[in-house]
């Protein structure tokens, strides 16, 4: 191992995660405060969080430092797992398979559309009246 840790980028929505993945014990922190404590609100998430180490059965080997900024928790969440599963591919080529397998390697491009002029909202427009 050349770095001592494995860096990726994950991106969902108006999200962005800044991933490093280096070996340890599992602890995940993000914006330097456990992932237990950010995301406090909801088991769910923590759960989704883990999933790329679930799939290939590595719970607790790697500790994984984020920084992200924008969104909302749901976003965060899944700019976070797909950073997670980036660098677990840059860590290990042979993994990509597995992770692309379990849909844990690809960006989820929808973005919100803006608000075009003229109109009330993105699509919405005023009521049409015949008479």
């Amino acid at each position: 191992m050349a770095s001592s840790y494995f860096y990726a980028l994950g991106r969902r929505k108006s999200a962005t995660a800044r991933v490093r993945l280096m070996t340890g014990k599992g602890a995940i922190t993000v914006n330097a405060k456990p992932a237990s404590e950010y995301f406090a609100d909801s088991a769910y998430l923590l759960g989704k969080l883990q999933q790329p180490f679930t799939v290939l059965d590595q719970e607790n080997k790697f500790d994984v430092s984020v920084v992200v900024s924008g969104g909302g928790h749901d976003g965060q969440i899944e700019a976070i797992r797909l950073g997670i599963a980036k660098a677990l591919v840059v860590m290990d080529e042979n993994l990509k398979s597995t992770l692309k397998r379990a849909d844990l390697l690809g960006r989820d491009s929808r973005e919100k559309e803006r608000k075009k002029f003229g109109l009330k909202g993105a699509r919405k427009q005023r009521q049409f009246t015949k008479r």
